[in-house]
């Protein structure tokens, strides 16, 4: 891939579901369990860019920017991670998915830890983890996304997200730069904020109910992560009944400062670790 061309991560297209207008991609084998992947903040999709191509000959694949976030339509009552994961739901029967790994990084944990709440049935695996699980846990400028006024990015756009991406661009090919940059363009990023607001009234409804969610799960987060410290997946970690927790040599782009890692982990949980982790959990109830 050349710095001036997005990757090829498939058929990338805008479909409306539940009235949003939504930038999904796929690709991949035409048989198996799907993958789906949800996009970080402020990232979108092509933050998979480096793990797609080793999924795609074994795995149907399923990227999507969730309402709000990559290059996704927006709308208030779908802003926070409740909201969000009963959209994933609707998102996944729109697709006619019935069973999935969900590949949920950063924003995209407490939505399908919510999802997976309603409807196991449709979670194959669970990876996730790079999310704060109380509003407390996180840090630096997360922390003060977080406890901002409401409308008070209004007018930040890219701006906003500047620092993040000239730290981004060390690692990440320009055209991808771009597609995050101006997925927090105009109030972009104002609307993405309100779901981290929402951890607030989200957080403390999530946390007593996480121990009945069965599905295996993969935690992984980076050792030096300075926004969401390791505290937080070691705070799932501690309420999930069917986990493993791994920390990478990483900050909080761990998808690309560990990519090598993170693939290779990821390629032998699709692979079965994760059946593994379900028979140890059998065995010992």
């Amino acid at each position: 891939m050349s710095n001036n061309n997005l990757p090829n991560i498939g058929t990338v297209s805008t479909i409306k579901i539940d009235g949003l207008s939504i930038r999904h991609a796929r690709g991949g084998a035409s048989k198996g369990t799907n993958i789906l992947l949800t996009a970080p903040y402020p990232e979108s999709f092509y933050a998979f860019h480096r793990l797609v191509p080793h999924l795609v000959t074994e795995y149907p694949v399923l990227l999507v920017d969730q309402p709000g976030f990559g290059h996704s339509q927006s709308r208030p009552n779908v802003m926070a991670p409740e909201a969000m994961g009963n959209f994933l739901i609707k998102l996944l029967k729109h697709f006619g998915i019935s069973r999935t790994h969900a590949v949920s990084p950063d924003v995209g944990t407490p939505a399908v830890l919510f999802a997976a709440l309603k409807q196991q049935d449709l979670f194959e695996s669970l990876v996730i983890g790079g999310a704060a699980m109380q509003p407390d846990l996180a840090s630096g400028v997360l922390k003060d996304l977080i406890y901002s006024p409401a409308g008070a990015l209004a007018e930040a756009g890219s701006d906003a997200v500047k620092s993040y991406l000239e730290h981004a661009a060390q690692l990440t090919p320009a055209a991808i730069i771009e597609d995050f940059r101006s997925a927090s363009a105009g109030r972009r990023f104002e609307e993405a904020t309100q779901f981290v607001r929402a951890y607030i009234q989200d957080s403390p409804k999530l946390e007593p109910q996480l121990k009945s969610i069965k599905t295996p799960a993969l935690i992984i987060a980076g050792k030096d992560d300075p926004i969401v410290p390791p505290i937080n997946g070691q705070f799932l970690a501690d309420r999930l009944p069917n986990n493993r927790y791994m920390l990478l040599d990483a900050g909080h782009r761990y998808w690309e400062e560990a990519a090598d890692e993170y693939i290779e982990t990821l390629l032998s949980w699709f692979g079965g670790d994760y059946h593994r982790l379900e028979k140890k959990s059998y065995e010992s109830a």
